[in-house]
């Protein structure tokens, strides 16, 4: 599949996506010891109008029927997540911070989560990416998700008796349908939809995330995320207010 070429919106958005790039090529890699993605903290401001672009707010999809997302399709902020399930460190955010972010967040209708299938690692990635949008079409997607980035599951490997494996782990009712539908053309073009929007962002590894147009590379630590939020959410406060909302 040809990449995209990256949208140049505003330089400063062009700069951001290059950064972004770089710092989750680094949290890709598996770690030795230490903090997953420690090699490329981010900074983020508490000002809510720092390091945010906010023609990137339109790449959130906001549709109450997307299987692949989480919380109130009118949350104030949107955290949409580029991720693949071969990368050791979406593992990681998947296992340590995601479930954080959702108890905090999500569950009292401040934050909508939004995923990405953004394969990368080759045809397993790809077959896995797939495999979600299959289950994610019984209502299964996030309990995939979760059995996916199991600790370890990915070095057992992503092939098809693995993915039907994963897909009975996580609930899928009717693994004949889950088959036909992982190697169908809707699959696919859902695949590809993800993949051209992070390539049109210069996203070139995982994970890569936006938060209300700010982006964010790599596995930071839960601070990194708590903060943009929070500062996401005061915006979108604010903006309400002067709306006479």
């Amino acid at each position: 599949m040809s990449k995209s070429k990256p949208i140049v919106i505003v330089s400063g958005v062009a700069l951001a996506a290059a950064l972004a790039g770089v710092a989750s090529y680094t949290a890709t890699k598996p770690a030795s010891g230490g903090t997953a993605g420690s090699s490329a903290v981010a900074e983020v401001s508490a000002d809510p109008a720092a390091g945010v672009y906010p023609e990137l707010e339109a790449y959130a999809r906001r549709d109450a029927s997307d299987k692949l997302a989480m919380g109130r399709a009118d949350a104030p902020v949107v955290l949409i997540e580029y991720a693949d399930f071969k990368c050791g460190y979406c593992g990681k955010f998947a296992r340590d911070t995601e479930p954080e972010l959702m108890k905090k967040y999500v569950d009292n209708g401040t934050l909508r989560i939004e995923w990405r299938n953004f394969p990368i690692f080759g045809e397993e990635s790809e077959a896995a990416a797939r495999a979600s949008w299959a289950a994610g079409q019984q209502g299964r997607f996030w309990e995939f998700h979760k059995a996916a980035y199991a600790e370890d599951a990915k070095e057992k490997g992503f092939g098809k008796e693995r993915l039907t494996a994963l897909a009975k782990e996580a609930g899928v009712p009717d693994l004949a349908r889950f088959a036909k539908d992982m190697d169908g053309a809707a699959a696919k073009t859902a695949v590809s939809k993800d993949q051209e929007q992070g390539y049109s962002l210069g996203a070139t590894s995982t994970p890569s995330f936006l938060v209300n147009g700010r982006p964010i590379a790599g596995a930071q630590p839960i601070e990194t995320f708590t903060e943009a939020i929070d500062a996401a959410a005061k915006a979108a406060k604010a903006k309400r207010g002067a709306a006479g909302e």
